[in-house]
C-alpha cells in the first residue's frame, strides 16, 4: 500500500506536545506541507496550571495551552491528525512512510516528539497536581515555606530533597520501606542537610475536602505528617521505539541523541522535547522545536538554488516562484497576520455571476 498524494508531506511530526507543536508551527509558516500526528495525552496535558511560560498566565491548563497551539498551527495550514504512529520506515526514494492505524503518510523529514512517561510510585498517592508533582523547576515555587516530601530511594530523590531546601525548611525524604541506593557521598551530603529520611511505607492520604489539595500522609507506624505537596523520583520511560526502529542512536540514559538542532544520527530524522537530553521544561521544548523547524527549512527549501543545480537545471524561471504550494499560499494571504490584512489568493477562481432571474 502506498500513501496517496493527499497524505504526502514535507514534514511529519510525531507527538503533539509543546516541542512537536512548535516544530509544526515553524514548518507550516515557512511554507512546508506539514502534518502533526498525535495520540493525545502526554505530560503537558496533565498540567492543572501552566508555569514558567512567559506570556501564558498561570490559570491556563495544559489542555487549554495545547488546544490554542493546535489552533495556531492549523491557522497557518498545518494539518493535525489524531492517531498513534505504529511504524516509520524509509522508502526506496529516500522519504519516510508512517503508519497510524488505517492511515498512512509519507514525508521528506520526520520529527519525533514522543516524550516520556514518569514512573509512578505505588498507591496510596495524592492527586496529581494537587499534591503529587513531577516537575521540580515548574512547581517548587508553589511550595515556598510549606512542608514538602520527596519520594524515592535513589540519587535523584536525595538530590531533589536537598534542592527543595532552597525554598522551604521543612523537607522529608520518603523511601517507603525501600533500602536507599544513593552513594556514600550523597549519604554524607544528606547528613549535613536538615532533611528527615522517613523509611516507613505510606498507609493513607488526607486531602482537603473542598480543594482536593493534599493535607497529610499517614504511615504504617501510625504517624501522620503534614505536607502541602511533593515530588516522586522514580525515573522515566522514554518513548524511543520509533527512533530505535529507524536506527537512531540513544544516550546512555535512554534518550534520543541529537545535535543542537535536533538532528539524530539518521539523515532526515529529527527529535525534540522530553525524549531528548536536556531540561524537561515547556520553554526548552519550544526552543528545541523552533531550532529543528529552522534546520529542516534550510535543508528542504527550494531557494537559493545551488550553483551545481543551476549548472544542471538552469536558472530559476518565473514559473517556479514562489515555491510555496497553492494551498499554503492561499492560507497565507488570507491570514489575519498577512501584510496589509487578509486578501484573496491570486489563484482563486472568480465566483460565477448570479443569474438575473
Amino acid at each position: 500500500m502506498s500513501a496517496s498524494d493527499e497524505n504526502a508531506y514535507d514534514v511529519a511530526v510525531v507527538g503533539g506536545g509543546p516541542a512537536g507543536l512548535t516544530t509544526a508551527l515553524y514548518g507550516a509558516r515557512l511554507g512546508h506541507e506539514t502534518v502533526l500526528i498525535d495520540r493525545g495525552g502526554g505530560r503537558a496535558a496533565m498540567m492543572a496550571d501552566t508555569h514558567n511560560v512567559i506570556g501564558v498566565t498561570e490559570e491556563i491548563s495544559g489542555n487549554e495551552f495545547l488546544a490554542t497551539a493546535r489552533e495556531q498551527v492549523a491557522s497557518y495550514g498545518g494539518e493535525f491528525v489524531r492517531g498513534f504512529v505504529e511504524s516509520v520506515e524509509r522508502t526506496d526514494d529516500g522519504r519516510f512512510r508512517l503508519v497510524a492505524g488505517d492511515d498512512e503518510f509519507t514525508a521528506e523529514r520526520v520529527v519525533l516528539a514522543t516524550g516520556f512517561s514518569d514512573k509512578r510510585p505505588d498507591p496510596p498517592l495524592p492527586r496529581t497536581g494537587k499534591g503529587l508533582h513531577y516537575c521540580l523547576h515548574c512547581d517548587a515555587y508553589m511550595f515556598v515555606d510549606e512542608p514538602v516530601y520527596v519520594m524515592g530511594h535513589g540519587e535523584a530523590a536525595a538530590h531533589v530533597a536537598m534542592i527543595m531546601l532552597n525554598v522551604t525548611d521543612d523537607v522529608d525524604l520518603l523511601t517507603r520501606g525501600a533500602e536507599p541506593t544513593w552513594s556514600d557521598e550523597t549519604a554524607a551530603q544528606l547528613e549535613a542537610h536538615p532533611i528527615e529520611v522517613v523509611r516507613e511505607e505510606v498507609a493513607g492520604v488526607e486531602n482537603d475536602p473542598d480543594s482536593g489539595w493534599l493535607e497529610a500522609l499517614e504511615f504504617e507506624d501510625g504517624t501522620r505528617r503534614e505536607y502541602r505537596g511533593g515530588f516522586p523520583m522514580y525515573g522515566s520511560d522514554y518513548n524511543t521505539a520509533l527512533a530505535e526502529s529507524l536506527g537512531c542512536e540513544l544516550t546512555d540514559d535512554g534518550r534520543i541523541d541529537v545535535d543542537d538542532h535536533g538532528r539524530t544520527s539518521v539523515d532526515g530524522v529529527f527529535a525534540v522535547g522530553d525524549v531528548t537530553p536536556g531540561h524537561n521544561q515547556i520553554p526548552v521544548a519550544m526552543g528545541q522545536g523552533a531550532k529543528a523547524g529552522l534546520a529542516i527549512h534550510k535543508e528542504i527549501r527550494e531557494f537559493p538554488r545551488s550553483t551545481e543545480a543551476i549548472a544542471r537545471d538552469g536558472p530559476v524561471s518565473d514559473e517556479e516562484v514562489p515555491a510555496i504550494s497553492p494551498e499554503l499560499l492561499a492560507t497565507a494571504v488570507a491570514h489575519e497576520g498577512h501584510a496589509g490584512g487578509p486578501r484573496e489568493s491570486p489563484s482563486a477562481e472568480p465566483e460565477a455571476a448570479a443569474d438575473d432571474d
